[in-house]
């Protein structure tokens, strides 16, 4: 494993937490038991990602369209999100980590948005990691979000349409303020993004890890780690080209 910080460690690690429900069934279990034992591996994740010197860990938590599960599956998915935002928040401040929440808030309940705002106030001024949890998050929905964004600023006459490029359009899509991702892992073997991240992933490198989220344990988070620091991400570049300016 390498050190911490060196070049070959991510900056920016994304991961699409995906399996809890398989876990729970294989062992004969409601779907929420799998939801709560992979709570447990977001803590033990972010734990081993801050020791490995990654500056800022993206948690793909609940996407705009997992509002289709079962009505029971989505309540308590609710709750176990609202009893995380209560308790686990102190916990990561006393750590210096910082959270935040990007998606849709508005079809949250008032106490969520409330405990929302309350977290990411009191780690706003923390310079350790950076936690960040997509909940109610669609990347055609971020996309859309900043184009319609842009579309007011013309409308107001602040922008003209011309000017409207990708680094435009970029800075007005989520995480725009933190380093590009460098490293996107999902587990449970399932090999696609989930309309997750599209514009930010366009460069990252992907890691499939055949490991149920609740088993994604400190070793399986080194190995993907390991096989990125094994990467040459190449920007359309060909690896002679990269060798000749030493990258």
């Amino acid at each position: 494993m390498t050190s911490p910080n060196s070049p070959s460690t991510p900056r920016h690690v994304a991961i699409i937490m995906d399996g809890n429900n398989r876990w729970a069934k294989s062992r004969g279990w409601a779907g929420i038991r799998g939801h709560r034992a992979g709570a447990e591996t977001v803590r033990s994740t972010i734990r081993r990602a801050a020791e490995q010197g990654v500056e800022v860990l993206t948690l793909f938590a609940f996407s705009s369209e997992n509002w289709k599960r079962p009505a029971n599956e989505v309540s308590a998915l609710m709750e176990l999100f609202l009893l995380a935002l209560k308790r686990e928040v102190k916990k990561l401040h006393r750590h210096d980590i910082r959270l935040s929440i990007i998606g849709e808030r508005s079809r949250f309940s008032d106490s969520i948005q409330k405990h929302i705002q309350s977290a990411e106030d009191m780690t706003r001024g923390n310079r350790g990691m950076h936690v960040v949890i997509c909940a109610n998050y669609g990347g055609r929905w971020d996309i859309a979000e900043a184009a319609r964004r842009l579309a007011e600023q013309v409308e107001r006459g602040e922008l003209k349409a011309a000017d409207i490029d990708e680094s435009r359009l970029g800075a007005e899509v989520c995480l725009s303020d933190l380093p590009e991702v460098d490293l996107c892992i999902r587990t449970s073997g399932e090999q696609r993004i989930s309309n997750f991240l599209i514009w930010q992933l366009a460069y990252a490198e992907f890691y499939f890890s055949p490991v149920l989220w609740p088993d994604f344990d400190a070793a399986a988070f080194d190995e993907a780690l390991s096989a990125y620091a094994l990467r040459q991400r190449r920007y359309g570049m060909t690896s002679e080209q990269l060798d000749a300016e030493g990258l």
